[in-house]
């Protein structure tokens, strides 16, 4: 039995749902409400004691940090294989995970929560609870000093220490994606794989948040994968069913509010 913690807007838990879904394979769903601080219960962090989504477990056993969840389904479900057999493919497919996991993620969590985050969670909570669910973040969460350079985040915004160097980072591998896409199909090879997989909630955030003018006209040939990739039919239904209507509202809400000060961050005004 598969059994898959998640919640709606995570990216790390999209693209391995779309991973399973993709994959074919039956799994219960348990939402994790993480804005509403759902992964702090202690019964979830027995499973996951970073408190973060997502989580799988497999017939009792606990497997964590998604992209070795996607290797382990691969692995253990090799039906329908994401992971390229051509060494040379799997090599740049795993360059891409490694800078996704080490790099782009952490990236990702600096400008969503100084886009979005920091409104979403101040507009729903007291503040006796956001002082809760920032007392209960780990310190080793999706870095090492997480919990304190969320508060500084939510309190600062893109003025945050170092903020503003993350939003340019992730400009810096939406770029390289573009370089990639002009030699290939796909990211790792001609065949649509893991690269794709792992990659396109990434993207997605930037454009929930109201700010496909990152690559629109820009980066044409991640605009055009970005085209097809939206026209995959599990696409729709195992990552943007997921979130929740009022998140996506609030996502692209605040997040268009943001985007000027991206631009500005970027050069791009």
């Amino acid at each position: 039995m598969l059994e898959l913690y998640h919640h709606g807007s995570s990216v790390c838990a999209a693209k391995v749902r779309w991973a399973m879904v993709i994959k074919e394979l039956d799994f219960k769903a348990h939402y994790i409400d993480i804005l509403k601080g759902e992964q702090f219960d202690p019964e979830y962090l027995k499973i996951n004691p970073k408190a973060v989504v997502p989580s799988l477990v497999h017939d009792g056993n606990i497997i964590n940090e998604s992209t070795v969840i996607m290797e382990y389904l691969d692995l253990v479900f090799p039906e329908i294989k994401l992971t390229p057999d051509n060494p040379l493919e799997y090599v740049k497919t795993r360059y891409w995970t490694k800078a996704l996991d080490e790099l782009l993620h952490p990236a990702c969590g600096t400008l969503t929560f100084a886009s979005a985050h920091r409104h979403i969670v101040r507009k729903n909570m007291s503040e006796k609870e956001l002082e809760e669910f920032m007392a209960n973040t780990p310190d080793h969460s999706v870095t090492v000093d997480w919990a304190g350079y969320k508060k500084q985040i939510i309190k600062y915004g893109f003025d945050a220490p170092g903020a503003a160097d993350k939003v340019r980072l992730y400009d810096k591998y939406l770029k390289q994606m573009d370089e990639d896409l002009q030699k290939t199909k796909w990211l790792a090879s001609d065949e649509f794989g893991l690269a794709d997989v792992s990659l396109t909630p990434y993207v997605n955030r930037v454009a929930m948040m109201g700010m496909s003018g990152w690559w629109e006209g820009r980066l044409p040939y991640l605009e055009d994968w970005w085209s097809r990739i939206q026209e995959i039919p599990t696409f729709q239904s195992a990552i943007l069913d997921w979130c929740p209507e009022h998140l996506t509202n609030d996502l692209n809400e605040f997040g268009s509010q943001s985007w000027p000060e991206v631009q500005e961050i970027l050069g791009l005004t």
